[in-house]
């Protein structure tokens, strides 16, 4: 897991600011967890019990390389598994030998548990936590604190796995809806430059061509004026829709504006582009919105260039946008392409020409 994060990204994106949460969750229960578990080593040693010390001191040290780590190379060290299998042998040896005394690192171990590891893991882990741990103290306490034990470990893990579920739900919908517009269901500018860069890193690590498509509906201001704010939300709704219909899966559709969007169409050269912009036109203009709302849009078309960056390849669609406006409207505009980089060399043979 990746979790190194560009401070000055967080506010701008929503998915790299949960991801950011996390990165310190993680950092802060290893870092507390060996704040609280290193005197412990002496501790067990000095009654000699060695082998729980050295089992204290693998944990230590696990917990200084996930710190390491994150702090160094922004990378979850192992993906956090050894504190799960340190947390459960450590717990369990310590209460078979030192019973409620070890009993008792039992409760924060499990419930931490569910904020390091994926869920389905950290249930399946806590499961397994809590049959040894009843185990040990069906062989080292009386049948009551048996019972007591296993149903107040078991409640825990309980009560964790659903804060921890309903804290991911949370995480999940909040992202979804910074992420997305709350109009048309479409992505927002949020993910834009992050979508647009990986597909332009995939354009120059594998040649890998993209396009993107910018659609801008004609006179919007119009219906507004004349059929109400309502009637034209309700355009825009209905026009994503439509738009959804003629994409891919791989396709990805933004509402960049009030009535402007943006289909970013992986794997799709410029003429293909074309092709389906024109397509949508046709099923725009084909027939009206509501009931007697007709509506035409104008489109230009960009594939992406080798070596520019995303402002570069938007602009270029942006300006083609803007010829098509200006041409009569309801048309599609191809993006011009980028000129190609001359060499200083090449530039004075030219002129010496």
């Amino acid at each position: 897991m990746k979790f190194s994060v560009p401070p000055d990204s967080l506010a701008a994106n929503p998915t790299l600011a949960v991801l950011g949460f996390k990165r310190q969750l993680v950092y802060h229960l290893h870092f507390w967890a060996f704040v609280a578990v290193a005197p412990l080593v002496m501790v067990q040693w000095q009654q000699s019990h060695y082998l729980l010390s050295a089992i204290l001191v693998l944990f230590c040290v696990n917990a200084l390389l996930v710190i390491a780590f994150l702090k160094l190379r922004g990378t979850y060290f192992l993906k956090g598994r050894l504190f799960p299998l340190l947390a459960v042998v450590s717990a369990a040896y310590s209460t078979h030998i030192n019973g409620h005394a070890g009993l008792y690192w039992a409760y924060p171990a499990a419930t931490a548990l569910f904020f390091l590891l994926p869920l389905r893991e950290a249930i399946a882990s806590n499961s397994v936590f809590v049959v040894i741990m009843a185990v040990v103290s069906f062989l080292r306490f009386p049948e009551a604190d048996f019972w007591r034990i296993t149903f107040s470990l078991g409640l825990t893990c309980l009560f964790a796995m659903i804060f921890a579920w309903l804290v991911g739900k949370l995480q999940h919908e909040l992202t979804r809806l910074a992420t997305t517009d709350p109009l048309t269901g479409c992505l927002n500018r949020s993910q834009l430059a992050d979508i647009l860069n990986g597909q332009i890193q995939m354009r120059e690590r594998y040649e890998r061509v993209s396009s993107l498509v910018l659609l801008d509906l004609d006179y919007f201001k119009t219906i507004n004026d004349q059929w109400g704010h309502l009637a034209g939300d309700r355009v825009l709704r209905e026009l994503a829709l439509r738009l959804r219909k003629r994409l891919r899966e791989s396709d990805q559709l933004f509402r960049i504006g009030g009535e402007e969007f943006m289909l970013v169409l992986p794997e799709t050269r410029q003429k293909d582009a074309d092709a389906l912009a024109h397509q949508l036109l046709t099923s725009i203009s084909a027939r009206p919105f509501l009931e007697d709302i007709k509506v035409t849009a104008s489109a230009s078309v960009a594939e992406v260039s080798k070596g520019e960056t995303w402002s570069v390849w938007l602009n270029r669609a942006d300006q083609a946008l803007y010829q098509a406006k200006s041409q009569g409207r309801n048309q599609v505009v191809n993006a011009a392409r980028p000129l190609p980089v001359i060499g200083r060399g090449a530039i004075d043979e030219a002129d010496s020409a």
